[in-house]
């Protein structure tokens, strides 16, 4: 009997965190022979106006996807260049971050661990808007490994 291969999936945003869980997810995917999926979620929500109607235009969300498609190609290619690291696909979802990292991506894709970093909002955003990280933890249909540090530039003393 053949065993079901594992798959990561690893939500980014642009932050060093995001960054630094995406580092530990490619060496964690190279350890266990797993398969990576990097997501990149475009909150539409955060571009409404006062007028909670307002749409924002066709042309931003067009910028927003060539921008998020660069970005994701450019952790795919980091991967390969540094790692040799090549069973990544990268996907680019909108609507809700907390929704879509916790259910929506994890029930389509039957990722078994999700790793992200620890916030990539700063601390206001984080109070008005509350932190995906903290809610994907609580809610996730998946284990979720919280990248704080970067042990490899940061090493823990021993006592």
């Amino acid at each position: 009997m053949s065993e079901k291969k594992e798959s990561i999936l690893v939500p980014v945003d642009g932050s060093e965190t995001a960054e630094r869980a995406f580092d530990k997810a490619v060496k964690i995917a190279m350890t266990d022979n797993a398969h990576i999926d990097v997501l990149n979620v475009i909150d539409t929500r955060q571009f409404l106006g006062e007028m909670q109607d307002t749409l924002i235009s066709g042309d931003t969300i067009y910028q927003m996807t060539q921008d998020s498609e660069k970005y994701l190609q450019s952790l795919k290619k980091w991967a390969h260049d540094n790692f040799k690291f090549d069973d990544l696909n990268y996907h680019i979802r909108y609507g809700s971050p907390k929704r879509i990292i916790s259910y929506d991506f994890i029930k389509d894709h039957k990722d078994s661990l999700i790793v992200m970093g620890a916030t990539g909002l700063n601390a206001v955003e984080r109070m008005l808007m509350g932190s995906v990280t903290e809610y994907v933890n609580q809610h996730a249909l998946a284990d979720v490994l919280i990248i704080r540090t970067d042990i490899d530039n940061n090493p823990i003393k021993p006592n």
